[in-house]
């Protein structure tokens, strides 16, 4: 029979030897745990650091295309504005030059036209032309007489005109008015010009 001694020693063992095991499990336990949330860890920062990238790409992409779009913008801009700017030189120089088509042999002609077309627009059996003074000389040597023997109309000659080359018509009471001078037409035709005159500036057929 084992004395009270090696009994206490006997279970003092046994207590040891489980407390022992207990303690291997908790640690293999506390191991794979940690295992577990190191690799929920890493997968959770990869995925972050993946959104982050998207995110960066994303925002790159949106960052590349829009200085593509403003600098398209831009140029598009400065192409207009230079080509506005030639097309206002164009005519700012044809303007200028519009007196000298006086010297044409046909002038009597054109001013014959612009007077039918003013009298036409307004559809006045009566009234007052103004022209500047070359102009003017011509309907007082022969034009007026003929448009109103032709159109069946009655015109007075008024003072010259201070500016611009043909003629200007007003209604005998004074309710209506028509700009025929060449830089009027000119300017009454210069948006519906514009693209043409750049094609051909530009070499381009019509």
């Amino acid at each position: 029979m084992k004395s009270v001694e090696e009994n206490i020693e006997a279970l003092s063992g046994a207590i040891l030897s489980e407390a022992r095991g207990e303690a291997e499990q908790i640690g293999s336990d506390a191991s794979t745990k940690a295992d577990t949330i190191r690799a929920r860890a890493k997968e959770q920062a990869e995925a972050e650091r993946k959104e982050i990238l998207d995110r960066a790409n994303q925002e790159a992409g949106r960052i590349r295309s829009q200085v593509v779009s403003t600098t398209q913008l831009k140029a598009r801009t400065l192409e207009l504005e230079s080509r506005e700017k030639l097309l206002d030189g164009v005519f700012k120089a044809a303007r200028q030059r519009l007196s000298s088509i006086q010297q044409r042999p046909d002038y009597d002609q054109i001013v014959y036209r612009l007077t039918q077309e003013a009298l036409s627009q307004l559809n006045a059996k009566d009234g007052q032309i103004r022209a500047d003074k070359d102009t003017q000389k011509l309907l007082s040597d022969h034009i007026s007489d003929k448009i109103c023997k032709d159109m069946k109309v009655s015109l007075k000659i008024g003072q010259p005109l201070e500016q611009g080359t043909g003629v200007v018509f007003d209604t005998t009471d004074g309710h209506l008015h028509y700009d025929n001078t060449l830089e009027t037409r000119l300017n009454r035709l210069q948006n519906g010009l514009r693209s043409a005159v750049y094609r051909i500036l530009m070499g381009e057929s019509q």
